[in-house]
């Protein structure tokens, strides 16, 4: 339909597409993009966090379902990597504890049951041989594994005062730190389905520094690829893993023999206040959101000499009650789509052994249920549809082609028998524009979109030249898209609800 509203609708998004049929690692860098080492072809993380770095120090939910039967639940449903999250002292200090040592230490009797149900070879191996066994059936699935460095102490993350924050908190030993970075380089160097190591997640706090992080940045990365020449190390930022712009007055000087990605995280709240979302005009929420994500990180795949960035995090609340989170996700996807990053979705788990005290907690980000046997919000994973796709790639020459695509829903325009349609972004129309001012054509025909009036459906036509035919953004986050009517009124396209189910 078309109308004068304002509210969040169609955004025109510029892609290459690229059909990728198989996997091959090890990985590397090329410019702004993490490759096949065999082939040189792009390889796009399509991630989902799983949490191993709680207290228990076991990759959760293994007391609901085999560890395979996880593994097969992410492929099943369009990841081809996990970001698996270990503590330090896991390799420092427990090294030897057994499973059923750590959960009865814990008093978890009945993740101790569960755990005899699903996985009872795990419960006399020790922690370290649990997580290798973990990534071992993640492989047998194809699905690649960056392993990431979450915490020293084993214990829910993060705040500013909970001594894992920075280098030399009272529970961040550098030292130790190092040393538990080479130990876990070098116990995976022989297993091709890790193809990266996050050195450290959301670096924080009052402590925090440029001087240091250089130089521990550094170190654990030198250590990592000492270890294993392999693998892809990971770089987080600063301030909660939300701010690499120092790296623009004074780069890492290295990129380890193409081995070197950075990482940022991204939620509602990485906004302060998050309540921003909620009480401010949303479009220009959403376009001071993209660009400080832009000025702080995004910025590293831009510009003369481009660098791989990975959104190591981003979540919302699966049960669609969280408002700011709702309002987040629509410009979160406009913008990873557009620029095509590699990304990670916080969480795979549906539970928790243990959690700041609690037993058993459900985790309401996370993308399984309590039970870890069904989606929690099967509608979510439709609108990572076209994130889940591969759209850029450096080798490709083809042609350049927009998608409409509609965040807020997950869909893209289609053209069926000369009928405009919304649909799942398994498939799309291709569109060119020129810019402000001008058609929308459905390439390879003569036809372009055109404004038939208020209230009335948007039409192809052959008139192309008129005022109701010249489209351009109508607002500051490029969410509208808009031509004027004979009285010069802004006429922006609106995706009825009806129409996110024609030709579904």
């Amino acid at each position: 339909m078309v109308g004068k509203t304002l509210q969040i609708i169609l955004v025109i998004l510029l892609f290459w597409l690229e059909a990728k049929l198989c996997d091959s690692w090890p990985l590397s860098t090329r410019s702004r993009w993490i490759i096949e080492e065999s082939s040189g072809d792009r390889y796009k993380l399509k991630c989902v966090n799983w949490a191993g770095h709680l207290q228990a120090m076991i990759a959760e939910g293994l007391d609901k379902k085999p560890s395979k039967q996880i593994a097969r639940q992410v492929v099943s449903n369009g990841f081809n990597c996990v970001r698996l999250t270990w503590a330090t002292h896991m390799f420092t200090r427990y090294s030897n504890l057994t499973v059923a040592q750590s959960l009865d230490c814990l008093g978890l009797k009945e993740a101790m049951a569960g755990v005899v149900k699903n996985n009872a070879l795990l419960l006399n191996r020790t922690l370290v041989d649990a997580y290798e066994i973990v990534v071992d059936d993640l492989g047998f699935y194809n699905i690649a594994v960056v392993l990431d460095n979450h915490v020293s102490e084993p214990k829910w993350c993060c705040r500013d005062d909970d001594g894992n924050g920075f280098f030399g908190d009272q529970n961040f030993d550098p030292n130790e730190w190092l040393q538990g970075l080479t130990a876990v380089a070098n116990r995976f160097k022989d297993k091709p389905m890790v193809v990266g190591m996050s050195m450290r997640n959301e670096l924080r706090g009052p402590s925090q520094n440029e001087n240091d992080w250089y130089q521990y940045m550094m170190e654990g990365a030198t250590a990592i690829h000492a270890k294993n020449p392999n693998v892809l190390v990971i770089v987080s930022g600063l301030v909660y893993d939300t701010d690499l712009s120092f790296l623009k007055r004074r780069p890492m000087g290295s990129n380890l023999n193409h081995k070197l990605v950075y990482e940022a995280h991204w939620y509602s709240f990485s906004e302060r206040p998050p309540e921003k979302w909620l009480v401010q005009p949303l479009n220009q929420v959403c376009a001071n959101a993209t660009q400080r994500f832009i000025n702080l990180a995004g910025f590293l795949v831009q510009g003369q000499n481009p660098v791989p960035l990975f959104v190591s995090e981003f979540g919302v609340d699966q049960r669609g009650v969280n408002r700011a989170d709702n309002c987040f996700l629509g410009c979160f996807l406009a913008l990873i789509t557009e620029m095509d990053l590699d990304w990670a979705l916080w969480a795979l788990q549906g539970s928790y052994y243990l959690r700041d005290g609690l037993i058993g907690p459900d985790e309401p980000y996370g993308l399984l249920d309590v039970n870890w046997a069904h989606l929690r919000n099967p509608d979510f994973l439709e609108r990572l549809q076209l994130i889940q796709q591969t759209l850029q790639d450096q080798k490709l020459e083809v042609l350049k082609y927009y998608i409409m695509y509609h965040p807020a829903s997950g869909h893209c325009v289609q053209v069926e028998k000369e009928e405009i349609c919304a649909s799942d972004c398994r498939s799309w129309s291709r569109w060119s524009h020129n810019g402000d001012g001008t058609p929308i054509w459905l390439m390879g025909t003569s036809w372009c979109l055109k404004a038939e009036g208020d209230g009335l459906p948007v039409i192809l036509s052959l008139d192309c030249s008129s005022e109701q035919s010249r489209w351009e953004f109508a607002s500051s986050s490029k969410f509208q898209i808009a031509a004027k009517d004979e009285n010069g009124r802004s006429l922006c396209i609106r995706l009825e609800f009806s129409q996110l189910f024609k030709n579904h």
